[in-house]
């Protein structure tokens, strides 16, 4: 399938970051793709880190692109350039802006042929996303193909109504950091435990990670797997009753229904 021109506005962190995913899977070529930033800068410093091009002229950068990518900051929609209205007309509009409803970005871009809202998640800058989209309309089978295509570069996808974005938000969005605090919370117990820091850090990370994999190459569920490590009365056994005495699964849950909640307050901003 020949890739139709993408054109980003703005050029942050998640935008570098998709950009790459797009280049090192050869989803898109350097030429097919262009983007501007607020003040060009920093859409200057990734054109010339990966060869797209630098087209700080609205109607020069959206006039030959098919799909544009919507990818400042979700607070800097309010402001966004009015002309944008009529120079997306026609044209794929794909949103990586948190928070902001169909409803909302159909303000921005009355005209578009469609809109997408997505919600990526930083693992894409490695290339092990998962971001989940859903669109103001049907999508034709054209544009799902293309949609695909592009949420495919940065890692895995899922389609899902508009109602289960705000928990999406609060799981696969704002999981890394709550994963990461867990890491850092089993780095600092293993020095506690008296551990060289150095090897608390790496046996932390490395056993999360090992553990992910571990998971995600069979079917076994998370309980199956958790109870192939747990000997009656053993080490393991020891720690898992500390986190039943201390509700570690009732703490998760409602860490991600108070994030849950959160990202619904912004989508109403």
């Amino acid at each position: 399938m020949t890739s139709p021109k993408l054109a980003f506005i703005g050029a942050g962190n998640l935008a570098a970051a998709i950009i790459r995913g797009l280049l090192a899977r050869q989803a898109w070529s350097p030429a097919d793709i262009a983007g501007t930033s607020r003040t060009g800068i920093t859409a200057q410093k990734l054109a010339a880190a990966t060869g797209i091009t630098h087209e700080p002229d609205l109607a020069r950068l959206l006039g030959p692109a098919d799909v544009v990518v919507i990818a400042f900051k979700p607070q800097s929609l309010a402001a966004a350039d009015p002309r944008l209205a009529e120079l997306t007309a026609g044209k794929l509009v794909i949103s990586v802006l948190a928070g902001k409803t169909l409803a909302r970005l159909g303000q921005s871009f009355p005209q578009a042929r469609n809109l997408v809202r997505t919600m990526p998640n930083t693992p894409a800058a490695v290339g092990a996303g998962l971001t989940a989209y859903c669109a103001q309309r049907p999508l034709t089978a054209a544009d799902r193909a293309v949609v695909e295509k592009f949420l495919g570069a940065f890692g895995r996808f899922v389609a899902l109504e508009e109602t289960g974005m705000d928990a999406f938000t609060a799981l696969g969005g704002s999981g890394p950091a709550f994963l990461c605090e867990y890491v850092a919370g089993m780095r600092d117990a293993g020095v506690a435990a008296g551990l060289p820091p150095d090897v608390a850090a790496l046996a932390a990370l490395e056993t999360t990670l090992g553990a992910a994999r571990l998971l995600a190459a069979g079917p076994e569920t998370p309980e199956a797997l958790r109870d192939k490590v747990t000997s009656p009365n053993g080490t393991t056994f020891a720690g898992l009753q500390v986190l039943a005495a201390k509700n570690f699964r009732g703490t998760i849950k409602e860490t991600i229904l108070a994030a849950t909640k959160r990202a619904g307050e912004l989508s109403k901003d």
